[in-house]
C-alpha cells in the first residue's frame, strides 16, 4: 500500500510539474478544442489575437478610399430551381460583415453579431489567395525562379516525405500528391491533428514532413491545406523575409489597406499561410478590386498581370469546373482560387465557415464576405454553391439596373 501511494504521489508531481511546464500549450490546446462552439465562435472569428500567437502586418500611411453608392439586394434568389430568401440565407449562414463592390464604389456594406468596418476576422482559407498574390509578386521578381522547380530545393527538409520532387506548380493547384484528410468533422483527420499541433506549439514544417504520396503529382486535385503551408516557407525562403513583413510590403502598404492586420503564427514564429490572416471586410474588398483590375491597382502593376490570368484559370483536364474522374469536387481550380461549375468568368477566395472573395470581371463586381456558419458543411458544402448562387443574382440584378439607367437617359 505505502509503495502504492509513493507511486501516486510521485505520478501527481509529474503531472503538477507538467502542468507548470505546458500551461500555455494546455490552455491553446483547451481554446482550440472549444474554437467553433456555437456559444463562442462568432467572437472567437473576431478576435483570433486573444487565442494565438501572431505577427502583425504594418499598414501605410495613405488610405485608398472608396466611393459610395447606394443598392438594395434583391429579396430573393434561385438555387437550382429553389427560390431562397436572401435575408433568410444570410441569417442562416451566419453573415457577420457583407460587402459590395460595383464599378470600384462600395454600393452596399452592412455587418451584424459586433463585427465592424474596423475589425479584423479570420479568413481561414481565404488566406490561400493572398498567399498566391504574394507569390507570383516573387516570381515577377525572380525570387522565385520558376514554378516547376521541386520545393524541396527552397524546403530540403522535406527531403523524404510526399512533397520530394513534387514541381511548385502542382502544389500551387492543389495537385501536389500527397495524402491528407481535410475531414472537419473528424476529430482524427489531418487538418485537425494540424490544428492541434499547432496548439501545442509545434512546427507545421515538421507536420508537412510526415505526410505521404498516394498518387502522381499533377493527375488530381485534391484539397489540402498543408500545400499552401509549404508555398508559404518556399516563399519566406526564397525572399528571405517573414510571411507578415513580406504581405506588408508587397500588398498592404501598396494597396493602401485600411485596418490593422495580422497573420496567426506557429510554435517557430512561421506564419499560418494555409489560413492564419486576418484582415478588414474592406481590404478582403480592396485584395478582390486588386485582382478584378488584373493586378494593377490605379496604374501601377503589383501582381503580374500574366500571374493573375494563370492563377483564375484551369489549365489541365483534373482543374476544369464540372464533374471530374476521381473526385466529388465539381468546381475548378487555379493558383490556390476556385472557379464555380457553371463557370462564367468568375473566380472565388473560399474558406470555410464561408468566408469568401467573390470577383466578376464581366460584371465589374466584387463581393467579399465574413461568416461564422458552424453548418458549412451541409449536403457537400451547399452553402458556398448558394452563395455563388446569391452573388449571381446580384450581378444580373445590378446589370438590369444599370441597363434600365441609362434607357432612362436617352
Amino acid at each position: 500500500m505505502k509503495r502504492l501511494l509513493r507511486t501516486l504521489g510521485i505520478v501527481a508531481a509529474l503531472l503538477l510539474v507538467a502542468s507548470i511546464w505546458y500551461r500555455n500549450e494546455l490552455i491553446q490546446l483547451w481554446r482550440t478544442a472549444h474554437l467553433f462552439d456555437e456559444d463562442s465562435i462568432v467572437q472567437n472569428f473576431q478576435h483570433m489575437d486573444e487565442l494565438s500567437d501572431t505577427s502583425p502586418i504594418e499598414r501605410g500611411g495613405e488610405v485608398l478610399e472608396f466611393e459610395r453608392g447606394t443598392y438594395s439586394m434583391p429579396a430573393s434568389f434561385t438555387y437550382e430551381q429553389k427560390v431562397l430568401d436572401t435575408e433568410a440565407y444570410l441569417a442562416e449562414t451566419m453573415t457577420t460583415g457583407l460587402l459590395i463592390l460595383h464599378d470600384d464604389r462600395i454600393v452596399l456594406e452592412r455587418y451584424e453579431h459586433g463585427h465592424s468596418a474596423e475589425g479584423t476576422h479570420i479568413a481561414w482559407s481565404v488566406s490561400k489567395s493572398f498567399l498566391s498574390a504574394l507569390f507570383g509578386i516573387a516570381v515577377g521578381e525572380g525570387d522565385v525562379r520558376d514554378i516547376m522547380q521541386p520545393v524541396t530545393d527552397y524546403v530540403p527538409e522535406l527531403a523524404g516525405s510526399g512533397y520530394d520532387g513534387v514541381p511548385i506548380k502542382h502544389v500551387l493547384q492543389m495537385s501536389s500528391g500527397v495524402g491528407f484528410n481535410e475531414d472537419y468533422g473528424d476529430p482524427d483527420s489531418d487538418v485537425n491533428r494540424m490544428g492541434r499541433a499547432m496548439a501545442m506549439g509545434s512546427s507545421l514544417l515538421e507536420f508537412a514532413a510526415t505526410l505521404e504520396r498516394v498518387r502522381e503529382p499533377g493527375t488530381l486535385q485534391q484539397y489540402v491545406s498543408i500545400d499552401t503551408q509549404v508555398l508559404g516557407t518556399v516563399l519566406v525562403r526564397a525572399t528571405g523575409k517573414d510571411l507578415a513583413a513580406y504581405t506588408s510590403e508587397k500588398l498592404w502598404k501598396p494597396l493602401g489597406m485600411e485596418s490593422p492586420a495580422y497573420w496567426l503564427v506557429d510554435g517557430t514564429g512561421m506564419g499560418m499561410a494555409f489560413g492564419g490572416l486576418n484582415a478588414s471586410l474592406r481590404d478582403f474588398a480592396r485584395f478582390g478590386r486588386l485582382f478584378l483590375h488584373q493586378g494593377s491597382w490605379n496604374g501601377r502593376q503589383i501582381v503580374p498581370r500574366d500571374w493573375v490570368v494563370a492563377s483564375t484559370t484551369p489549365d489541365a483536364p483534373h482543374l476544369m469546373p464540372g464533374p471530374k474522374p476521381g473526385t466529388d469536387n465539381t468546381m475548378g481550380y487555379g493558383y490556390q482560387w476556385w472557379l464555380p461549375e457553371d463557370w462564367k468568368g468568375e473566380f472565388m477566395a473560399l474558406g470555410v465557415y464561408n468566408q469568401m472573395i467573390y470577383v466578376d470581371p464581366n460584371n465589374h463586381l466584387v463581393i467579399a464576405k465574413h461568416s461564422a456558419n458552424r453548418n458549412f458543411q451541409r449536403n457537400g458544402f451547399e452553402p458556398t454553391r448558394e452563395a455563388v448562387a446569391l452573388c449571381r443574382a446580384i450581378a444580373d440584378d445590378l446589370a438590369q439596373k444599370g441597363s434600365a439607367r441609362a434607357a432612362s437617359k436617352r
